[in-house]
C-alpha cells in the first residue's frame, strides 16, 4: 500500500511540474493544461481517500 500512495504521490508532482512548464511557455495550451488539472485533482482525490483509511482492519 505504501509504495500505491509513493507512486501516486510521484505522478502528481509530475502533474503539477507540467503544468507549470505548460504555462511557462510563449503560447500556453490551454486545453492540455486544463487536461492536466484534472488528471491532477482525480489524483489528489484518491490520495486523500488512501491517506485516512487504516491499512487494514481487525473486526471481532
Amino acid at each position: 500500500m505504501k509504495y500505491l500512495l509513493h507512486r501516486m504521490a510521484v505522478v502528481h508532482r509530475k502533474l503539477d511540474s507540467e503544468i507549470t512548464h505548460e504555462t511557462k511557455r510563449r503560447w500556453p495550451d490551454a486545453l492540455r493544461i486544463a487536461r492536466l488539472k484534472k488528471l491532477r485533482l482525480a489524483l489528489k482525490d484518491r490520495l486523500a481517500g488512501h491517506i485516512g483509511k487504516p491499512a487494514f482492519s481487525i473486526r471481532s
